[in-house]
C-alpha cells in the first residue's frame, strides 16, 4: 500500500485567507497582521480587548517517552483539534514553532503529519515570520553589548571570568558549545571564554513563551542576569540598558501566530523552547487569546509527560494562572513494542507480548499525571499494521489503571479519525472534575523541589548534587529566587538520565551536573546528566537530503 507523504499532503491543502479563519474566532481583518494570505499575526490590541471575557476549556496533550518508532504528539494535537469542530465545537489549537536545527538534523518538522497537519508546512518550518530570527537578534544584541561594556572601560565590574550569559544560533552546532572569543588583539576586546547555546534554549525564548505583554516582556528582560562583579553581585541586562531595544526586537515576535489545519481550523503557532532543555510549552499569550477566543483550546507540551507536562503544571500553569480541563496522552503501539524490547526493523510483525511488555511506559505517565488532579485519557495514534490483538492488549493494560484508551486514526483520515476521543474530552471538560494542583508549592526549598520530581516523576532514589551546587542554590534562595519553579534539563529518552534505558525503571539516581538561574523567565535551570544546550548534528543530518527540484519545490524537509 503506498501513501502520499506529509509533503506532498500539505501542498494539495485547499487553504483559506487568513481572514476567514480569523473570522471563525471573531478576529476582524484589521486586527490581523498578514504576513502572505495564509499567515498572520494576531494584534497586541485586539488582545487586549480580551482581557474581560470568560476562558474556554484547556486540553494538553502529552505522551509516552519518545521513541525511533514515532508517537506522533502534534500529529494528535492537530487531530484532536479538528475533531472537535467537526462535532460542532469552537475549537483552536496552540503549538510551537519549528527550529531550524532538529528541521536540518534529524527530527524532522513540527506541523504534524498525514491528513492532520497545519499548514503552510514548508513555511512552518522554515523561517516563518520571523520570531526565531528576532529572538536570536535580542540574544545577540545582549551579547553583544556585554562584551562592548567591558571594552569601554567596564563601569559596571563586571568580572570576565563570571559572565553566565553565552551567545546562541538557532541551528546543531556542536563546534560551538566552548569557544574562545575576543581574540585579536587589543581592538577585539578582552578574550574570555564562551560558548554557544541552540536558540530555542535562550532565557529570551523562555522569556518572549512566558510573558503576558510587551510590558512584562521588558521587565523580564530587564532581570536578567548576565554575570557577577569580583564581590559576587549580580549584573542585569537593565544595568546593561539593553532592556529597551531587545525590547523593540522583539516586539512584533510577541504577536501570537494564526495559521490553519488541513480542515481550515484556526491554529496559533508561537514560541518554541524545547521541552528537554526549557519549558517547553507554547506562549501564555498565545494560549490564553486562544482561551478567550474559543470553547477548547488543544495545546502540547514537548516530548515525553515527565518533561513537557511536568513543566506545563509546575511552570507555565502556575505563571499564567490557568489550568487544563482533561489531559491526552498520545502512545503508539510501535512505540509499545518497542519499549517491550522490539527493534525498530521487526515493529511491522506482531507481537502481543511484546506490547504488554512495554506498557510500562506508559503505565508510568498515567500514574504521574494523575498527580495533578486532571483526568486523563490515552489517545493510541493508529499506525497501518497495528494488529486488532495488539490494541486490545493495550487498551486492556489501560483499563487495568483505571483509565481508557481511544484508537484515533488522524494522519490517515483527519477528524473522521478522532471525532471518538473529540466527544470523549468534551464529556470530561464540561464535567469539570479536574482539581489542579502543582506538584510542589512555591515556598519548598529549591533542592526539595529537585527532589520531588526526581521521586514522584522520575522514580529516582537519590539525586545527586555536589556541595558546590546546594551552595548555590541556598545562595539563590538568599538572593530571593527561592521561591522560583525548577526547569529540568534532561535526556527526553527515558525516565533516567541513560537515554538508552527504557520502560519505567525504578531505583536510580539522578546526578545533576549544573545549575543555572534564569531571573528573567522567573525558574531555575537544572542540568542533569549528559543532556547537552547547544545539540549536535547526527552522523547523516536531514540536510543532505533537503533540496529544491526542478520544479522549484521542497524536498526532504519533512
Amino acid at each position: 500500500m503506498s501513501f502520499k507523504t506529509d509533503i506532498e499532503i500539505a501542498r494539495e491543502a485547499n487553504k483559506k485567507p487568513i481572514q476567514d479563519i480569523g473570522a471563525k474566532l471573531g478576529i476582524s481583518p484589521q486586527d490581523l497582521v498578514p504576513y502572505g494570505h495564509d499567515k498572520a499575526k494576531v494584534s497586541a490590541e485586539f488582545i487586549k480587548r480580551q482581557a474581560d471575557k470568560p476562558n474556554g476549556k484547556l486540553i494538553l496533550v502529552t505522551a509516552i517517552n519518545p521513541t525511533p518508532a514515532g508517537e506522533g504528539k502534534t500529529t494528535t494535537t492537530v487531530g484532536l483539534g479538528d475533531g472537535l469542530n467537526a462535532i460542532g465545537k469552537k475549537a483552536a489549537i496552540c503549538i510551537r514553532e519549528a527550529s531550524l536545527g532538529p528541521c536540518f538534523g534529524m527530527k524532522g518538522g513540527a506541523a504534524g503529519g498525514g491528513y492532520a497537519q497545519v499548514v503552510p508546512m514548508e513555511e512552518m518550518n522554515l523561517h516563518f515570520t520571523g520570531d526565531f530570527h528576532a529572538i536570536t537578534s535580542a540574544h545577540s544584541l545582549l551579547s553583544a553589548m556585554i562584551d562592548n561594556h567591558i571594552h569601554w572601560g567596564n563601569s559596571l565590574e563586571i568580572d570576565c571570568r563570571r559572565i553566565v550569559w553565552k551567545r546562541v544560533v538557532d541551528m546543531n552546532d556542536r563546534a560551538l558549545r566552548d569557544i574562545t572569543c575576543s581574540l585579536g588583539g587589543v581592538p577585539n576586546g578582552f578574550p574570555r571564554q564562551d560558548g554557544f547555546d541552540i536558540t530555542v534554549a535562550s532565557e529570551v525564548m523562555a522569556i518572549l513563551c512566558l510573558a503576558l505583554d510587551v510590558k512584562d516582556l521588558q521587565e523580564r528582560l530587564g532581570n536578567i542576569i548576565i554575570g557577577y562583579t569580583r564581590t559576587r553581585k549580580p549584573v542585569t541586562c537593565r544595568e546593561l540598558k539593553a532592556d529597551g531595544a531587545m525590547t523593540v526586537l522583539l516586539k512584533d515576535a510577541m504577536q501570537p501566530n494564526l495559521v490553519q489545519t488541513l480542515e481550515n481550523n484556526p491554529a496559533f503557532v508561537h514560541g518554541g523552547p524545547f521541552a528537554n532543555i526549557a519549558h517547553g510549552c507554547n506562549s501564555v499569550v498565545a494560549t490564553k487569546t486562544a482561551l478567550k477566543l474559543a470553547d477548547y483550546v488543544v495545546t502540547e507540551a514537548g516530548f515525553g509527560a515527565d518533561l513537557g507536562a511536568e513543566k506545563f503544571m509546575n511552570i507555565k500553569c502556575r505563571k499564567a494562572g490557568i489550568a487544563p480541563s482533561a489531559i491526552v496522552i498520545v502512545a503508539t503501539i510501535r512505540a509499545m513494542k518497542m519499549n517491550g524490547g522490539v527493534a525498530k526493523q521487526d515493529l511491522a510483525a506482531e507481537n502481543v507480548q511484546a506490547v504488554k511488555d512495554g506498557c510500562s511506559n506508559l503505565g508510568r505517565h498515567i500514574e504521574n499525571i494523575k498527580q495533578f488532579g486532571v483526568p486523563a485519557v490515552v489517545a493510541i495514534n493508529h499506525f497501518h499494521g497495528d494488529s486488532e490483538a495488539e490494541i486490545a492488549a493495550c487498551k486492556d493494560y489501560v483499563e487495568s489503571l483505571g483509565s481508557e484508551a481511544i484508537v484515533c486514526k488522524h494522519w490517515a483520515d483527519g477528524s473522521k479519525g478522532t471525532e471518538v476521543l473529540a466527544r470523549r474530552i468534551v464529556e470530561i471538560s464540561d464535567a469539570d472534575t479536574a482539581q489542579f494542583q502543582t506538584l510542589y508549592p512555591d515556598e519548598m526549598p529549591l533542592i526539595e523541589k529537585i527532589e520531588t520530581i526526581a521521586k514522584r516523576i522520575y522514580r529516582a532514589d537519590e539525586v545527586i548534587a555536589d556541595k558546590k551546587i546546594r551552595t548555590q542554590l541556598k545562595q539563590w534562595e538568599e538572593a530571593g529566587f527561592g521561591h522560583f519553579p525548577v526547569c529540568m534539563a534532561k535526556t527526553q529518552y527515558s525516565f533516567t538520565t541513560d537515554p538508552n534505558r527504557r520502560g519505567a525503571p525504578n531505583g536510580h539516581s539522578l546526578p545533576i551536573r549544573e545549575v543555572r538561574l534564569s531571573a528573567g523567565a522567573g525558574f531555575i535551570v537544572v542540568v542533569c546528566g549528559e543532556i547537552m544546550t547547544m545539540p549536535g548534528l547526527p552522523k547523516v543530518p536531514s540536510a543532505e537530503n533537503i533540496m529544491l527540484n526542478d520544479e522549484g519545490l521542497i524536498e526532504g524537509l519533512f
